[in-house]
């Protein structure tokens, strides 16, 4: 491979046509059903399905096969068949689907609106993670440009990650025979540490996910009259949340949550902590508000490795200005626990329901309802061939070699593949870096990262070619 020739190959196609489709894409409230339930009658998924392929058919390669499938009731995906040099076969995943808006924007910015601000590109789903349908085709016709060989290409792309990618079992089994058995899967749907390196995951967390209802009151009452009597909800949601972690650090209480970390991930970390230091906990920050701790390893293994609960949502609470002096009769409570990668997502739902549900404090009414159960993934160990493609293609695009380590969030299909094809390796990484926070406010796309990382994944693809992939 000509790596100037990849390069300009590559930066010239995302500058003239990526960017701009991007910025369409961006304009798509596109959101993931379990945040739209209407959205095959609102159309926008259906609109931003057609977006990426028209593309992908602009841009395909030679004998390049493209297919919206869609089964009955089902959110559709993109499927793209790339006849190479061997029937080896490499499989690219990425998906399309959109978290919602979130609060909190800068007045300049909106989660619909795209909006470039140097080499950042902002907006909901650019980095998370509509880019990787363009990195994927690109890097196969970088390829193609410079007729360098390479295995049979797969690239498959769904409309429902964010929802826990529950239609994909569906399509993998009816696209079974069409995808064949990968020996390398690539997704570009994962994180990075920083900008300057490439960032292979090797772990993944898993996600349970579900409302908590509580209900003591009918309907509610003058709170002059209830308060004093009547139990508050908050005290309810207070004691059941204590039997779930610690009030006084957030740790995770349930032992049926842990699991025992690998050695070969606790060196990982380390090194990774060794390269970015405070860099881990770059994130907007109160004036005098502090990590949980010090400790830059102790961190990464908190978010890689171990459980941890958020309340991401509540209902049953009027807004300030229209509140009344009344006790509130019921909340719902939106929960979300990640656990680590190699504990069973069923089984930890069933832990949380339970002790959630167990024995109501005052004989409340008290019901969590599951909605996500995804298990986390951990990477089978990575072939020689695999790392020192990674760490070339680093130095040869980023300048300096490639770094390993978990990533904090939840990707149900590569757990669905490690079982399926385990045999496969897998080179999971991506854009998600410092500040570019996915899922909140003010989401960005670091351009100069989406080139380079295409532009590593070219020279992976090649090298996997030209490697025996049973090494």
């Amino acid at each position: 491979m000509n790596i100037q020739k990849n390069k300009e190959f590559i930066d010239q196609l995302w500058d003239t046509s990526i960017i701009p489709t991007l910025q369409e894409y961006i304009r798509i409230p596109n959101k993931s059903p379990l945040f739209d339930a209407n959205w095959k009658a609102n159309g926008h998924m259906d609109k931003a399905v057609k977006l990426l392929a028209d593309w992908c058919k602009q841009n395909a390669v030679e004998n390049m096969k493209l297919e919206v499938v869609e089964l009955e009731g089902r959110t559709p995906v993109i499927f793209m068949e790339i006849p190479g040099n061997s029937e080896d076969t490499v499989l690219l995943y990425g998906h399309l689907d959109k978290q919602p808006e979130m609060t909190g924007w800068d007045s300049d910015l909106d989660p619909w609106k795209p909006v470039m601000k140097g080499d950042k590109l902002y907006g909901r789903g650019g980095a998370d993670d509509g880019y990787s349908t363009f990195a994927s085709l690109a890097a196969i016709k970088s390829l193609r440009a410079q007729n360098i060989p390479h295995a049979r290409c797969v690239i498959l792309i769904e409309a429902c990650e964010e929802s826990g990618s529950k239609d994909l079992p569906y399509y993998i089994e009816a696209l079974e025979q069409r995808i064949g058995k990968p020996s390398l899967v690539i997704c570009l749907d994962s994180g990075c540490g920083n900008y300057e390196q490439l960032w292979v995951t090797t772990s993944l967390r898993g996600v349970i996910a579900g409302v908590l209802n509580i209900d003591v009151l009918k309907q509610g009452v003058h709170s002059g009259s209830g308060s004093g009597i009547v139990p508050s909800c908050f005290t309810v949601l207070r004691q059941l949340l204590n039997r779930v972690e610690s009030e006084s650090n957030g740790q995770v209480l349930l032992k049926d949550l842990f699991v025992e970390i690998p050695k070969q991930r606790i060196e990982q970390t380390k090194y990774a902590a060794d390269i970015l230091k405070e860099e881990v906990y770059s994130y907007p920050f109160c004036d005098g508000v502090t990590p949980v701790t010090s400790n830059i390893a102790e961190l990464i293994l908190n978010r890689t490795w171990r459980p941890a609960l958020s309340v991401t949502g509540m209902d049953g609470l009027p807004k300030p200005e229209n509140a009344g002096n009344v006790t509130i009769p019921w909340i719902k409570v939106k929960l979300s626990m990640r656990i680590p990668p190699t504990c069973d997502g069923k089984t930890a739902s069933s832990v949380l329901k339970t002790t959630l549900e167990k024995n109501p404090p005052f004989g409340a009414q008290v019901n969590f309802e599951p909605q996500v159960a995804s298990n986390g993934w951990n990477a089978p160990i990575e072939s020689p061939w695999l790392t020192k493609a990674a760490d070339e293609a680093s130095k040869n695009y980023f300048g300096t070699q490639a770094v390993y380590m978990g990533e904090g969030g939840t990707i149900p299909f590569m757990g669905m593949l490690g079982k399926k094809f385990p045999q496969a390796q897998f080179l999971i990484t991506g854009v998600l870096g410092p500040e570019s926070n996915a899922h909140g406010p003010n989401e960005f796309l670091h351009i100069p990262t989406g080139k380079k990382l295409t532009a590593c994944v070219a020279e992976i693809i090649a090298e996997h070619f030209s490697a025996d992939p049973r090494i």
